[in-house]
């Protein structure tokens, strides 16, 4: 079964999870880990120039999730860009030469201020509802949280290797320092935006909603009972660990407050899906001409007697 399409708005809002291959631990957290992936996003972020938005983020050990604004396809070349990177640069810190990702990240439209804040709690939960730690601020990787509770934005180091190839041609390999040098290692400020819904607020009152949202969490996680791994042993594993055991769920096709803004979307996807359909039925026989219904992916080889890639 192939892939459900992309559909994309003109601008809009977006969850987007992409897991590790087989659900191996590769994004287990450690200073430098959680130092390079930071550096990664931001310049991620700072690479869309304008065009993609952060509002929440969390890193697990073997997956990630994201809260972003978006305009057009403009999050296609951001997780194309931040997934890349950080299949490099955080698989040579966990000597992992193999497939990063398990398969192609999801990107599910969230479609009004409640659903958001609920987007943003499930993102603030991460570790503290598996039963990781007890506090959501215990959890050992790379979160929002502390720019939530206190400066938006952050500096990382973002590790230039195309400085280091370059100065490698000139000077020979044996000149040429280590990968996670600080001599490639340059500054990059990561920002997280106040939701749509908090922008009017004062930014107490956006870190008070937050530290609610907080306290909901950890006050279900303490009626469950249950003991929890600790952040000594989350950082303890080896990341090229493979869980015995992985929770799958289905894949929602976005998320909002009233049933009706959920069957209106998926109208609206059956819409674009019929259309993409049609057009693609025109390409396969020759028609270069068929419209494609806007901010999607026409495909990239042209029929013939000879392919041709576009």
């Amino acid at each position: 079964m192939g892939w459900p399409l992309r559909m994309f708005q003109e601008e809009g809002y977006y969850f987007v999870t992409s897991r590790c291959f087989q659900g191996r631990l590769l994004l287990r957290p450690s200073a430098e880990v959680n130092e390079v992936v930071g550096g990664v996003l931001a310049r991620a972020v700072q690479q869309s120039a304008g065009t993609v938005r952060l509002f929440a983020f969390t890193f697990a050990s073997n997956h990630f999730h994201l809260l972003v604004w978006a305009r057009g396809t403009a999050l296609a070349d951001f997780m194309q860009y931040l997934r890349a990177n950080l299949s490099k640069k955080v698989g040579r810190l966990v000597d992992w030469s193999g497939s990063f990702w398990e398969r192609r990240y999801s990107a599910e439209p969230v479609l009004d201020d409640t659903a958001l804040v609920g987007r943003l709690r499930y993102v603030l939960a991460h570790g503290v509802k598996e039963g990781l730690v007890e506090r959501t601020s215990e959890w050992p990787g790379l979160t929002c949280l502390p720019q939530l509770m206190g400066p938006a934005r952050r500096l990382f180091q973002w590790f230039n290797w195309t400085k280091r190839w370059s100065k490698r041609g000139r000077e020979g390999m044996e000149a040429v320092q280590g990968r996670y040098a600080q001599e490639w290692a340059e500054p990059v400020e990561l920002e997280v935006a106040p939701l749509p819904c908090w922008e009017g607020l004062e930014v107490e009152e956006r870190q008070g909603l937050v530290r609610g949202l907080v306290e909901q969490v950890e006050a279900e996680a303490q009626t469950r009972g249950t003991p929890v791994m600790g952040a000594r042993a989350v950082r303890s594993q080896h990341p090229h660990t493979r869980p015995e055991h992985r929770k799958r769920s289905p894949r929602p096709l976005g998320h909002a407050s009233s049933r009706r803004a959920l069957e209106e979307l998926r109208e609206l996807y059956r819409v674009f899906v019929a259309a993409f359909r049609e057009a693609a039925a025109r390409w396969r026989l020759g028609d270069f001409s068929a419209p494609f219904p806007l901010f999607s992916f026409p495909p990239r080889v042209v029929p013939g007697r000879v392919a041709q890639i576009l």
